[in-house]
């Protein structure tokens, strides 16, 4: 067993740890200014939200779903977050607990219609979060009018340039802890061992005796707070609440989801497989802006390494079986 589990640990979370170690001294031999201090901070700074929101996905991707709302999602809770935080005659600590608990709230209300409606009428997560995605944009751009919220008070503003020992930014640190939290509920609850479970087989699970759809839906809750906690690290990274961001915000948490090893077809992946996909991600964007490439040409290499991921995990999926 032992034995298994290391084999398994080289093909997934060691070997992507390897790929990223190669993409970074590759970048820091042929890009100017890539390996500096300051620039190792910026990377963690941009890939934080991405980070944040692929902890949720992981849940959901693990059943052998998907959700395509979290950048409308991520909108929307910018929007109700930040017309809370700049609500007038309210004391600043107030404002931004209540700014808080509306971006969580108002994410993990769509991560749970998305569960719910998913589960309740049998019809495809892809589906669901596709109409979501389009009610959430929908609503980001009535309630705020099409404008962009900003004026956010200045220790709220502050906290988000905060650099722990001039390295760590703030927003990197939440993140980080929303990767730890995932990594625990994923290996060390038996919620997270259903999720695996019900990826594997949810007809044997039912059989069992569980009620899959409660950890369906509550696997679709949680993406959504992690969408919300994402939209506070926004606004504390650009100090403003669009109704047009998040635009990608799903491709890129697919993207570092499968990158880091987990399966389309769920039930294999873990947690540290996808921060570290998540870091392959953001090394790549800031090593080939670097390098002088632009957008477009960024989009086009992050699509073909999606394409690659999904044939490398077919691979890894043959060989696991072969030696089970």
């Amino acid at each position: 067993m032992k034995s298994k589990r290391s084999i398994n640990f080289i093909l997934q979370e060691g070997g992507i740890g390897l790929i990223l170690i190669f993409i970074v001294i590759i970048f820091a031999l042929t890009a100017p200014r890539f390996a500096t201090l300051l620039n190792f901070t910026n990377i963690m700074q941009q890939i934080s939200i991405n980070t944040a929101i692929s902890v949720g996905m992981t849940f959901v991707i693990l059943l052998g779903g998907i959700d395509l709302s979290v950048g409308s999602v991520l909108a929307l809770a910018t929007i109700l977050a930040g017309k809370v935080l700049i609500t007038e005659n309210m004391s600043i600590p107030a404002a931004v607990v209540l700014s808080a608990l509306a971006g969580i709230g108002v994410g993990m209300l769509c991560g749970l219609f998305n569960g719910f409606v998913s589960v309740r009428w049998k019809i495809p997560p892809f589906i669901v979060t596709l109409g979501m995605m389009n009610i959430a944009r929908g609503a980001a751009l009535q309630i705020s009018n099409s404008r962009t919220i900003f004026g956010f008070p200045t220790s709220f503003n502050k906290f988000g340039t905060v650099n722990l020992f001039n390295v760590l930014p703030s927003i990197f640190l939440i993140a980080l802890a929303l990767v730890i939290i995932g990594h625990f509920i994923l290996k060390y609850t038996v919620f997270g061992r259903m999720i695996y479970a019900i990826g594997n087989n949810e007809e044997a699970v039912r059989l069992s005796g569980h009620n899959t759809a409660i950890y369906k839906i509550a696997a679709f809750a949680f993406c959504g707070f992690t969408v919300g906690v994402a939209a506070i690290m926004y606004m504390l990274r650009l100090n403003i609440a669009s109704p047009i961001l998040g635009t990608g915000f799903d491709m890129n948490a697919i993207a570092a989801t499968v990158i880091g090893g987990t399966s389309m077809s769920g039930g294999k992946g873990s947690m540290v497989g996808t921060f570290l996909g998540a870091c392959i991600i953001g090394v790549l964007n800031n090593g080939l802006l670097l390098i002088g490439l632009g957008d477009n040409a960024r989009q086009i290499v992050t699509g073909f390494i999606i394409i690659f991921a999904v044939v490398i995990d077919t691979y890894r999926v043959k060989f696991a079986n072969r030696t089970e």
